[in-house]
């Protein structure tokens, strides 16, 4: 026995015994056998350090969202892509006001809750994979701080490459972010300088998903400044034109298809 984690399909298996924790249905993990266990999201950074938090947010409704969220969504128009659309919150919203939304993520078990949940319109596939499906949109949103799914600079540019691809004229992206560099703690900080010593992002995390005996490969996930995700933007076939940091640390940024 090796001792490590299986591979699998970890935040759809999370996400699957949380929405049974939610609603009471289902398979549920136990603790000793009788009471619900606290479904929890471990998250290993190379450096070993792990954190957890628990994954009821994932179906928080608008009440209990952070204010940023409830900004977002306010300036979706037209035809929308929900990336990373894990529960389906977003999409569900959107979906009850009639805007036309696609959730995509590459978790199958995460699609088979939001299918349950009721979210109609589901694509199983990476932005990339998508673009040959010839669809297209006025919005992308990347929610629940999935800037970070952009990963790093040369990974971002192909990411927002692909979105282009996908993007009616004037589309625009509204993504989430967090500043990570106002920090004093020292594992932060010693992180963020190791990082820029290897030529990467302070932010630019490498990271794996833990749950249950299961663990993901170990993949980037960005977390960065506004003016580090600014640079990144320049040279692709989008504009940053707006910046909402009301929530700092935690900010929104709106980009336009140029031309």
């Amino acid at each position: 026995m090796s001792g490590g984690p299986r591979p699998g399909d970890v935040f759809g298996e999370m996400i699957t015994d949380a929405y049974a924790v939610e609603t009471g249905t289902g398979t549920r993990p136990l603790a000793g056998g009788r009471l619900p266990r606290p479904v929890i999201e471990i998250i290993e950074r190379d450096d070993g350090l792990i954190n957890g938090a628990p994954s009821a947010h994932y179906f928080a409704g608008p009440a209990d969202w952070q204010p940023y969220d409830r900004r977002a969504v306010s300036r979706v128009r037209g035809a929308t892509l929900d990336v990373g659309t894990g529960a389906g919150r977003i999409a569900l919203l959107l979906q009850e006001q009639g805007t036309p939304v696609t959730g995509l993520d590459t978790s199958a078990g995460a699609l088979a809750v939001c299918r349950r949940r009721g979210v109609r319109d589901l694509v199983h596939a990476t932005v990339d994979a998508h673009v040959a499906d010839g669809r297209r949109y006025d919005t992308f949103l990347l929610l629940g701080n999935n800037v970070g799914l952009l990963e790093g600079v040369a990974r971002g540019r192909v990411f927002l490459a692909a979105l282009a691809a996908m993007a009616r004229p004037g589309a625009q992206v509204i993504a989430q972010g967090t500043d990570p560099y106002g920090t004093r703690d020292p594992v932060q900080t010693g992180y963020h300088e190791r990082n820029r010593r290897q030529g990467r992002l302070g932010g630019q995390l490498r990271l794996r998903l833990r749950y249950r005996e299961l663990g993901t490969d170990w993949f980037d996930y960005l977390v960065c400044s506004v003016e580090e995700l600014a640079a990144l933007v320049e040279g692709t076939p989008w504009r940053l034109v707006d910046v909402d940091d009301r929530d700092a640390p935690y900010y929104l940024v709106f980009l336009r298809l140029a031309g």
